[in-house]
């Protein structure tokens, strides 16, 4: 083979290379080849790019349709909701409060109209023209500046002679302060020591317009200031009125101020608000605010006003603050709930005249040389509803007598009950079979060893239950305590006593209220004392009354127990809350009805419980407290005298015995309308002529109360 076949040959041969591609070409699938379901690929890919699209166009039109709605349907809305939130919006300073009315609806506590002159101040506003504008009111108004103080004038000094001021400290005190030896107050306290002689020379005016300048700074710099809301004249009001444009944040408003309708009738216990210029006070800052308040909101802070707040307070308008220093209505103020109380303001009214003329005369008259109040509760024992309650105090000052209201005493002074209780003691030996009913013991003088004498007021010899206490049988109770005490009497012999008949004479007390609180619905109750010691003579003791130390208000619970059968019922005060009426009517919907809270009741049989009823009967007919219920002999009750003891000299030592008078009845006897408790601490001193104060006070003002109702 020559070399040109041999060429010839060679590129007419296949190329193994190439040979391969072809066969992997001739092996590649098209696309035009169909899928299991008769579709070719391409279809598939084209279908979803379709599908994509559409889904692309959706959002597309979504995304426009919601900015369609935001920037051209919702543009006012949503305006005003960014306005919302960059600009402030504030309330008003006050609302009016809900009133107050007694359970018959008549009105006690209201809100008057008050012309009112208030400082708000503006942005931008200097001290230079603060100071001004104080000089400018003024001059036109009447205002009490008495009040100013040396360092309010120095400030008022300061803050218009700044410069010169700053010159009174020497080279070296700057120095100082540049070496941070001295700091900014230092440096202020020493401008204020050196400042007598400009304020020396300030005359009324200056004097008026300092204190003006300390309304307007006084508090929060957003909050109003009121300057003037006192015997504001017509001519004072026009005049700021009229001139609000030139007087640089000054304005007028019509606010409020509490109206007492009855004057001080039950006034301590309706409580108080806190004024316009004092806010909230200081020791009730940190309950107020965790609610919620301002420091400068008006508040309740003693007694009902304060107790019953969340109902009593108003709403406050609110105001927008726009970008303009204008102001935009938001809300409108409403008045606070209107509250209706248990009392009869006609029978508490009489109540407190009967007990100021009472105290005051009483105090004349031999024997109670160191007694100078009484207290009287009148409850409906079958709710537990406080009907009226008082105490009033006789002072003496210069040789002349005069009467302060001391009816907070009722839940906050704990005295010694006397023969009251005895009620109790009984029931405590029936519990324990120290007697039944119907159970004579003889009345004779106790003595044990080493100790005095222990008797009832008279020698009574042989009696029952019923005499017992009927005329108070001291001698009858210690018997029973020395049986419940598992003990054995002898004449002055020693007496020992199980020392857990301390707490089964506590225990049943307890069930009549006797040593707990109350829980009436008010912001302080007093527990009393209970003793601690354990000798036999102090259970003795015990058992008449003349140990542990309860509140009038414990009386009155406990009275309510035996009266309505044996149920202990929370004593309160209030009886309905409505809404502020927007229709002109007298009130709103109600809201709130109070109901009879029973805390427990007597672990005793009825028949122990009826034969306390019927010895608490057989006292007002014709045994101690027979008139002490006035003309209504139909009545129950229980007479009591206790010993106790005063500080005459100051010294911090009880130094002379005194004798407490109190009483307890209810009326029917057998479907009681009412119950009073009087209480008269320290009323006479031993063999004197004992005062009928207590007998006088109750009889009448139970009189008074069947005469209306």
């Amino acid at each position: 083979m020559n070399d040109g076949d041999y060429m010839k040959k060679m590129i007419n041969k296949p190329s193994k290379k190439n040979n391969k591609k072809e066969i992997k070409k001739k092996n590649r699938p098209i696309n035009k080849k169909k899928r299991d379901d008769g579709r070719s690929i391409t279809e598939v890919v084209d279908r979803r790019y379709n599908i994509l699209f559409v889904i692309v166009i959706i959002l597309y039109l979504v995304i426009f349709g919601r900015l369609f709605f935001l920037q051209v349907l919702k543009t006012d809305e949503y305006k005003e909701k960014l306005a919302m939130s960059t600009e402030k919006t504030i309330e008003s300073t006050s609302a009016p409060r809900g009133r107050i009315y007694d359970r018959n609806y008549n009105l006690l506590v209201d809100n008057e109209a008050v012309k009112t002159i208030y400082y708000k101040k503006l942005k931008g506003v200097t001290s230079e023209e603060e100071i001004e504008l104080a000089y400018l009111i003024g001059d036109n108004i009447n205002i009490d500046y008495s009040k100013v103080s040396d360092d309010r004038l120095k400030t008022f000094y300061y803050m218009g002679h700044y410069k010169e001021c700053r010159k009174k400290i020497t080279d070296e005190e700057w120095d100082l302060y540049n070496k941070r030896k001295l700091n900014d107050s230092d440096i202020e306290k020493l401008i204020y020591e050196r400042l007598d002689d400009e304020i020396n020379e300030y005359n009324d005016r200056d004097k008026k317009a300092a204190y003006i300048y300390y309304l307007m700074n006084k508090g929060y710099s957003y909050a109003e200031k009121v300057i003037k809301n006192k015997d504001v004249t017509d001519a004072e009001y026009a005049y700021i009125s009229e001139n609000i444009d030139n007087l640089k944040g000054f304005n007028t408003k019509l606010d409020w101020e509490r109206v007492y309708l009855y004057g001080d009738t039950f006034k301590s216990i309706l409580g108080s608000v806190s004024s316009n210029s004092q806010g909230i006070p200081s020791e009730l800052a940190d309950t107020y605010l965790k609610k919620g308040y301002s420091l400068d909101d008006r508040v309740g802070i003693s007694y009902l006003e304060y107790q019953y707040e969340d109902y009593l307070k108003g709403t406050k308008a609110k105001y927008r603050l726009l970008s303009d220093n204008s102001y935009e209505l938001v809300s409108e103020g409403k008045r606070g709930s209107d509250i209706v109380l248990t009392i009869d303001i006609n029978l508490q009214k009489y109540l407190e005249e009967v007990l100021e003329n009472e105290v005051y005369n009483a105090k004349g008259e031999a024997g109670t040389n160191y007694y100078n109040r009484s207290f009287v509760v009148v409850s409906d024992p079958n709710t537990g509803e406080i009907l009226a309650m008082s105490g009033k105090q006789v002072l003496e000052k210069d040789g002349s007598k005069y009467i302060v209201d001391y009816t907070p005493g009722i839940v906050t002074l704990p005295v010694t009950p006397g023969s009251v209780v005895k009620g109790a003691s009984m029931m405590v030996g029936y519990k324990y079979g120290a007697i039944n009913i119907g159970s004579h013991l003889y009345d004779e003088c106790i003595k044990i060893k080493d100790t005095p004498l222990k008797c009832s007021w008279r020698t009574m010899g042989d009696i029952d239950d019923i005499y017992a206490l009927q005329y108070s049988s001291n001698v009858y109770q210690y018997k029973i305590a020395i049986a419940v005490g598992k003990g054995k009497y002898e004449y002055n012999k020693s007496l020992s006593l199980d020392e857990d008949a301390f707490k089964k004479y506590r225990d049943m007390y307890a069930e009549f209220g006797l040593g707990l609180k109350t829980g009436i619905d008010l912001p302080v109750e007093s527990l009393g004392y209970m003793g601690s010691s354990k000798l036999p003579g102090h259970l003795l003791d015990f058992s008449i009354g003349q140990y542990d130390t309860y509140t009038p208000i414990q009386l009155s619970q406990y009275i309510n127990t035996i009266a309505n059968g044996g149920k202990r019922l929370k004593p309160y005060l209030l009886k309905e809350v409505y809404k502020a009426s927007d229709n002109g009517d007298k009130f709103g919907s109600l809201t709130y009805k109070a109901e009879t809270d029973v805390m427990g009741a007597l672990s005793v049989e009825d028949k122990y419980i009826n034969r306390v009823r019927e010895g608490f009967s057989s006292v007002v007919q014709n045994g101690l407290g027979y008139g002490y219920m006035g003309y209504y002999t139909n009545s129950s009750g229980k007479t009591g005298t206790s010993q106790s003891f005063i500080d005459t000299d100051g010294d911090g030592k009880v130094d002379t015995e005194t004798i407490t008078s109190s009483f307890v009845g209810y009326s029917p006897n057998d479907n009681p309308k009412m119950s009073i408790v009087v209480v008269s601490p320290d009323i006479s001193v031993p063999n004197s002529s004992q005062s009928s104060v207590t007998k006088r006070i109750s009889a009448q003002v139970v009189n008074k109360f069947f005469e209306l109702n």
